[in-house]
């Protein structure tokens, strides 16, 4: 097991505000009320990218790993999740746990400290809705994957981070509207299956993903046609997830 770098960041700004429109949309009226007495006037989709504004400050470096977890390729879902199960080290599992834990249980928490929990675990949610961030670790998740975007340098990991949800040439408004269509259904089985089963998701999807490409390979149109719909997918389910899990904290 290793985990990716700092540098490696899922989705970029705009495919977390995606996730952040879409969690707001679906709360209920009482996780909206007590969310609001944490983040204040601060949207969700606002508070998505404070995770990746704070890495520019060394007091809170001890964050990085919080973001992150991988695994060798090949792991079927029973193995995956007893690896995930049987982890105790730092990382986006352990951690995510932790602070959904923390929110619901400890009483004594204190202001700021319900802010920044509250603020990581938005994005987190979304992080682990990014394929590239199961990608593997001795590529650094895809980032040393050398390919073009529309002739422009780039790598795996950034062309699913951010070139092609930036692609799609809408606001975060505009897309988290042209995506929020399930039904109490649909939501209810999203929403159930284990955050270990969320990460696993990304984790099949990154395999196919390094499959799919050639070093240096020139990505395009046809790129976009084909993948879209597992990127709208995979923000779909990121915003509707974390919608049940902050109606499960504060609802």
């Amino acid at each position: 097991m290793a985990y990716l770098p700092s540098q490696a960041m899922a989705w970029g700004m705009l495919g977390h505000r995606v996730v952040g429109e879409i969690a707001e949309r679906n709360l209920t009226c009482k996780a909206k009320k007590n969310i609001k007495k944490i983040l204040g006037n601060e949207s969700l989709a606002i508070a998505s990218n404070w995770a990746d504004f704070i890495k520019s400050d060394p007091s809170y470096d001890y964050l990085g790993p919080w973001h992150y977890i991988n695994f060798k390729q090949g792991l079927t879902l029973d193995q995956f999740t007893a690896s995930v199960m049987q982890d105790t080290s730092t990382n986006v599992h352990t951690k995510l746990n932790m602070m959904v834990s923390e929110l619901k249980n400890n009483k004594n928490l204190t202001q700021d400290k319900k802010q920044m929990y509250l603020r990581l675990i938005i994005h987190m949610v979304g992080d682990i809705h990014q394929p590239m961030h199961a990608g593997r670790p001795e590529d650094l998740g895809g980032n040393r994957v050398r390919l073009s975007w529309f002739n422009t340098p780039t790598n795996l990991h950034r062309v699913w981070d951010e070139q092609l949800v930036e692609y799609q040439n809408l606001s975060y408004t505009e897309y988290a509207t042209a995506l929020n269509f399930t039904d109490k259904s649909q939501r209810r089985t999203w929403q159930q299956a284990p955050v270990s089963t969320w990460i696993y998701e990304s984790y099949q999807i990154a395999d196919k993903l390094y499959e799919g490409v050639k070093p240096e390979e020139k990505l395009g149109y046809r790129y976009n046609f084909d993948h879209v719909d597992t990127l709208n997918d995979r923000l779909l389910k990121g915003g509707i997830r974390l919608a049940g899990l902050l109606n499960e904290i504060f609802g």
